[in-house]
């Protein structure tokens, strides 16, 4: 299988972690690359229903070894509690290793998070609370604090104390907050970091190693393209690089070991919290996408907006990550709708444009140009053979393709691990 990055394609929720469990069936490690747990993902097998928001979906194979990295950002209490949640299941996850170099999410970061949303009102940017934006704030001003100062007791209280006498500081004076008591919180923390001090490792060497010894290596990716740092709809984005060349960024993995990288990108368009969706429907047809593909946030619960399928967006993505391929997954919710729509460009101001802005001023100025297709009614969530699909449903997957001028390798009709159709085995895994 080689080594293979696994990337959304649009705002996220592309059912990304169901495509990484399919693959990861063949591969030896899973490796976590960037983001924390603001980003969910969901995985069926059969009737069991796993939500992942730190471990990679990976662990759920005995033959995989899951790996976090560098470039992850890690609550403490929600590993420790997720590998809790696995172990009550019958998964042990033993071996899971955990990179000294990841920064921790500590209670002030959640708190910042907070304050600052409900500070910006109406123009607040629809964070999940997480703390991941200051966490990674703060790993950039030198000032974090890293899994490798967690488990090491000295310099942890020193680390935690330097932070607080600031930290406390802002809260109290800028926000007119209780300040967060030290004692509390290394006791806390003291107790994550002896659950969490067996799984530390140096991840770089173990990927470089495996790399080098031709493991098959699964990169998964959190959130997705138009979510990126750079390359998203910024402001409204996340902390941390979504796109492919993240997985080599937070990783240590260098470019030249990776040999190809799978976009994820849902039949239809849906985006959580604020910023520009041009094919957003706030109509009947929105919701009945939401009801009909369960749109409810993994990680809040929030309802997700939804609208068709935005082709320039995607095509955007496909060329930032140099997408070998892309699994387009939920099908079977666009089944019912007498036609279906796909957005090919846009007009701004009165121009046609036929790219994705990546200037979120700008796109929210857009008008989708649409072209319309046939749909179908069919129930197709048990077809196991793209040949077996409505010809309408063929035809909407080739037109993607030709829109988004990269091959489609993979159908999902489901959310099960059992309903993906398979169209090139050699390009989703060889």
């Amino acid at each position: 299988m080689a080594n293979v990055i696994v990337v959304g394609m649009q705002w996220g929720d592309e059912a990304k972690g169901k495509v990484v469990d399919y693959i990861a069936q063949d591969a030896d490690f899973v490796v976590r690359y960037n983001g924390g747990n603001n980003a969910g993902h969901t995985v069926v097998v059969g009737d069991e229903v796993y939500k992942f928001h730190t471990v990679p979906v990976g662990a759920l194979h005995d033959n995989v070894t899951a790996v976090i990295t560098d470039g992850v950002v890690l609550d403490p209490k929600v590993f420790v509690g997720e590998i809790k949640g696995l172990k009550e299941r019958g998964i042990t996850a033993d071996r899971m290793k955990i990179s000294g170099n990841a920064h921790v999410i500590m209670p002030y970061h959640r708190l910042f998070d907070q304050l600052e949303e409900e500070r910006k009102g109406a123009k607040k940017i629809g964070t999940t609370g997480r703390g991941i934006g200051p966490c990674y704030a703060d790993k950039m001003s030198r000032t974090g604090i890293r899994i490798a100062d967690m488990i090491d007791p000295v310099r942890f209280r020193d680390r935690l104390r330097a932070n607080l006498e600031l930290k406390n500081e802002i809260i109290t004076k800028v926000y007119g907050g209780q300040p967060i008591d030290e004692a509390e919180v290394y006791a806390e923390y003291s107790q994550y970091a002896a659950a969490i001090a067996p799984y530390v490792a140096e991840t770089y060497s173990i990927l470089y190693r495996a790399s080098f010894d031709c493991a098959n290596i699964v990169f998964e990716g959190a959130h997705a393209t138009l979510l990126d740092i750079d390359f998203g709809t910024y402001p409204f984005v996340t902390s941390s690089h979504c796109v492919a060349g993240g997985a080599t960024i937070g990783t240590g993995v260098a470019p030249t070991m990776i040999d190809r990288v799978i976009g994820v990108a849902k039949a239809y368009t849906t985006r959580v919290g604020a910023g520009p969706c041009p094919t957003e429907q706030t109509n009947e047809i929105g919701d009945k996408i939401r009801e009909r593909g369960n749109e409810y946030g993994t990680t809040t619960g929030r309802p997700r907006r939804c609208g068709w399928f935005d082709a320039a967006a995607v095509r955007y993505s496909a060329q930032v990550n140099g997408a070998t391929c892309i699994a387009v997954t939920l099908l079977d919710v666009l089944s019912t709708f007498d036609t279906v729509k796909i957005c090919t460009g846009y007009t701004v101001d009165g121009k046609e444009i036929r790219d994705f802005p990546a200037d979120a001023y700008i796109l929210e100025k857009a008008e989708p140009i649409y072209e319309e297709m046939p749909g179908w009614h069919e129930d197709i969530s048990e077809i196991k053979s793209f040949e077996d699909l409505p010809d309408n449903a063929k035809s909407y997957v080739a037109r993607i393709a030709e829109l988004v001028e990269t091959p489609i390798c993979m159908v999902g009709v489901g959310p099960r691990r059992d309903q993906s159709i398979v169209l090139d085995p050699e390009m989703l895994s060889k």
